[in-house]
């Protein structure tokens, strides 16, 4: 079928008449679909285009494409899609759905939700919460452990792959210079190198599985109130069948390139907080690379197709190149710890500077509530009885945030480390595995007025933290007072701390290769 028969299906779903409605039709295009919203019903159809990723050439492989559309994402969002409608030419000439005549083209159904309730458009709207991506970043985690594991290859060449389309992508297009793509496809080139060992053992754990692929923030909308995935990758296998952090990555450089950098930290740490999946943590720079690079020369191949916003294309296009780019630099690995007593606003301060500490999402928290209650096999929200707080037990979170600091230290990585800190044998052992690493570090203890502790652990509800008043008090009566961690008053805008801390810590961070500890 060409292109221009298309055209008359286009056509008919642009009539409200063919759906029994009297209109009006609303038309949204992507590079390979047309979506159709009328009533309470949405249609989409795939262009009939043939690409080195894709073919849509003709009507039977745009209905299988479409029927495997609706297979996959059934599963997570539930309720969203409806079925495939065949779309016929009958005796008479005329299109219909579902007739008996010859097929022409097919069109997935599925119940029109409300576009404001894109995550795309909530972003632009301002109306992205912590609470709302830490849902996300969870229901991300459940996905993937239910996607089936694939084994054709290794992990590297999985990511050879990947290079080589962009490699391709690259070509077909005029908006970037010859040498410059290939300065851009050696670096990549060069990184993959340095991952591969990683990469191999990854594949060989089972972290390649067939996964959504195209997972930003336009493919996630909030569906009977709850975050929903949908439009999958359906029509290729094997480019489906990807790293599960690669598949998250996607969603990390598009809220970074948004401009929400604190976002992206959050989705990370959430997600590998329920994933324990800390090895691949020094990966994700290099896959939130490979993703800008992807959108980078398909928004170029747009140009070529004969888009009327070249400009704001081309714009887009390089926007993203350089974020690749960057995101490809080097960072030296860093440690910081933030400690304090109940209420001092360690964790809203640790999650307001992981953002920018490192390389892109940002460093890892390494949280002692968090870990408690992984060691109890209860969410994070969950309240633990008092005995989940005895010495011993706390004696093993500690020994555990210092080992999981020294395995992401160990692979490059930058850490935040998050607890009370109130014992100088964990101020200690946290301070050591810096120093054993040869890495720059900075311990900062929080404090403010014992009345502003003591309100803000009143008045504090959910998180992590099973602080009480009477905790507080204890703390307090033990006057713990590091003497060679910074004192920083938290009793103030909590973005004028995390400016501090991050004045402070990157001002005296050494070059790489050297450690440091931060006076007060």
């Amino acid at each position: 079928m060409i292109v221009e028969d298309q055209e008359s299906v286009v056509a008919m779903l642009m009539d409200p008449a063919a759906y029994g409605e009297t209109g009006p039709v609303e038309a949204i295009e992507t590079h390979i679909s047309r979506i159709f919203l009328v009533g309470q019903r949405a249609y989409k159809i795939k262009r009939a285009v043939k690409l080195p990723y894709v073919d849509f050439s003709t009507p039977v492989l745009r209905l299988a494409a479409c029927e495997k559309e609706v297979e996959l994402n059934s599963k997570t969002a539930p309720g969203l899609y409806l079925g495939v409608r065949r779309v016929t030419r009958e005796a008479d000439g005329k299109l219909a759905f579902d007739g008996s005549g010859e097929l022409v083209d097919a069109t997935i159904e599925m119940v029109r939700f409300d576009q404001p309730k894109l995550l795309d458009r909530m972003a632009v709207g301002g109306e992205l919460t912590p609470a709302l991506m830490t849902t996300v970043a969870r229901m991300i985690v459940r996905y993937h452990r239910g996607a089936p594991e694939v084994h054709k290859g290794s992990g590297s060449s999985n990511l050879a792959g990947v290079l080589a389309i962009n490699e391709a992508g690259f070509a077909t297009s005029h908006v970037f210079d010859e040498a410059e793509i290939n300065a851009f496809t050696g670096i990549f080139s060069t990184a993959l190198a340095r991952h591969r060992e990683l990469l191999d053992r990854r594949e060989a754990a089972g972290k390649i599985r067939r996964c959504h692929r195209d997972l930003h923030l336009r493919n996630i909308c909030l569906f009977d109130g709850e975050p929903r995935l949908f439009d999958c990758i359906e029509f290729n296998d094997q480019i489906a069948s990807i790293d599960v952090l690669y598949d998250l990555a996607f969603l990390l450089m598009d809220l970074w390139h948004r401009g929400f950098p604190e976002l992206a930290n959050l989705v990370m740490n959430r997600y590998l907080d329920e994933a324990d999946d800390e090895d691949g943590f020094i990966l994700l720079p290099y896959f939130m690379a490979v993703r800008a690079a992807v959108r980078a020369h398909v928004t170029a191949t747009q140009i070529e197709e004969g888009s009327a916003d070249s400009g704001g294309l081309i714009a887009e296009a390089r926007s993203y190149f350089e974020l690749a780019r960057t995101l490809l630099q080097a960072r030296p690995a860093r440690l910081i710890a933030i400690g304090g007593l109940s209420g001092s606003g360690k964790t809203a301060v640790a999650e307001a500077l992981a953002a920018h500490v490192g390389a892109p999402p940002g460093a890892r928290i390494v949280e002692s509530d968090r870990i408690r209650k992984a060691m109890h096999g209860v969410p994070a929200e969950t309240k633990l009885p008092d005995r989940a707080y005895r010495r011993e037990v706390s004696d093993r979170v500690y020994r555990e945030m210092a080992w999981r600091a020294d395995l992401i230290l160990s692979e490059g990585g930058s850490v935040v480390a998050d607890a009370v800190f109130d014992r100088p044998a964990d101020r200690d052992r946290i301070e050591k595995v810096a120093n054993g690493r040869d890495v720059a570090f900075a311990g900062f203890w929080l404090e403010a007025d014992p009345l502003v502790l003591w309100r803000r652990v009143s008045e504090r509800s959910g998180g992590p933290s099973d602080a009480t008043v009477d905790i507080l008090s204890r703390q307090l009566q033990r006057k713990a007072t590091p003497s060679t961690w910074r004192k920083v008053d938290t009793d103030r805008k909590l973005a004028d701390v995390a400016a501090e801390l991050a004045s402070v810590s990157d001002a005296a961070a050494p070059a790489q290769g050297t450690a440091l500890k931060t006076a007060s």
